[in-house]
């Protein structure tokens, strides 16, 4: 488990600042206004989360293993959205799960692979 915090801390900052953002009371404001403007926010939270994951596991990677991306970088924080949707609607009162806004983590997380895999990538393994 000290593997875990040693190697992705920033990751497991952001997983707990999303747990903690998915379960709180937001504030009102005008934002709120904006047609759909919570799943640009879903969109850039899990696409932040998950261009984290890559930074962190290519700076310390020379090669990638697409098994530890697929379950790790991947399905993980899929899974932990899909969880998170469900637990909003099980188990708060004042959240309410919206499958929409699992398809908006999904989007950020398969578009942080594309980021991460000719963005991050590139930039982290180039020759100096």
């Amino acid at each position: 488990m000290l593997y875990y915090f040693r190697r992705y801390p920033l990751s497991l900052v952001i997983m707990a600042v999303i747990f903690y953002l998915s379960f709180f009371t937001p504030p009102t404001s005008n934002l709120e206004e904006i047609p759909n403007i919570d799943k640009l926010v879903h969109v850039c939270m899990y696409g932040g989360l998950c261009s984290i994951l890559w930074f962190e596991y290519l700076r310390t990677h020379r090669m990638i293993n697409w098994s530890h991306i697929l379950w790790g970088g991947i399905l993980a924080p899929i899974a932990m959205s899909g969880c998170i949707e469900l637990m909003q609607t099980y188990l708060t009162t004042n959240r309410s799960g919206d499958w929409l806004d699992f398809l908006a983590n999904s989007t950020g997380v398969l578009l942080a692979v594309v980021f991460g895999y000719y963005v991050i990538r590139p930039f982290l393994w180039r020759k100096f």
